[in-house]
């Protein structure tokens, strides 16, 4: 019988498959920005997406090649990327959720949930916000949205974080990017 993991248990899941500081952490945080766009958007479920946002990337030590960040081909929902969802015997709509993230990039499943399309946006945003941060003597506390918009403009700046992904998530969404950010 499948299930949906609190985000306790996707906590440890994502433990259990990635060992690298840098993922586990990039996982809590798009797990927080979930949270908080569901407080808005759909508050009976925050708890769902915030685990979808902490469970997104599980397999990426595993199968980093044929993770959204290095992989440039369609792929299909076949390959180990979810098949480790499988096996973990976790709900279809959440695993359609965390695949949906990696659309037009390196898998054909387009996000058609609003949870879904917000997870396609800011899973790269927030790479690109946490490098903003990092380069500042206040870190994030004080971030205005110029800052990273500036950051965003400089192509050299946190070269690894896709703005057309950001782009393309924000016209989903139906928001501006300065919004969005």
């Amino acid at each position: 019988m499948s299930y949906i993991p609190t985000v306790e248990q996707a906590h440890e899941l994502l433990e259990r498959y990635n060992k690298e500081p840098f993922h586990i952490q990039h996982g809590e945080t798009v797990s927080k920005v979930m949270g908080e766009f569901a407080k808005e958007y759909d508050p009976e479920n925050v708890e769902f997406w915030k685990a979808v946002g902490m469970l997104h990337d599980i397999d990426f030590e595993l199968y980093p090649e044929q993770h959204c960040a290095s992989q440039k081909k369609q792929l299909t929902v076949k390959l180990p990327r979810s098949t480790v969802l499988h096996e973990l015997d976790i709900d279809e709509d959440m695993i359609h959720a965390i695949i949906s993230h990696g659309y037009g990039i390196c898998i054909d499943v387009e996000p058609t949930k609003y949870m879904e399309k917000v997870l396609f946006a800011t899973d790269e945003l927030t790479g690109l916000i946490g490098a903003v941060a990092l380069m500042r003597p206040t870190g994030i506390s004080d971030m205005e949205t110029k800052s990273v918009m500036k950051k965003f403009k400089d192509k050299k700046f946190a070269a690894g974080c896709s703005r057309d992904v950001i782009r393309q998530g924000a016209e989903m969404l139906g928001m501006e990017l300065s919004e969005l950010i």
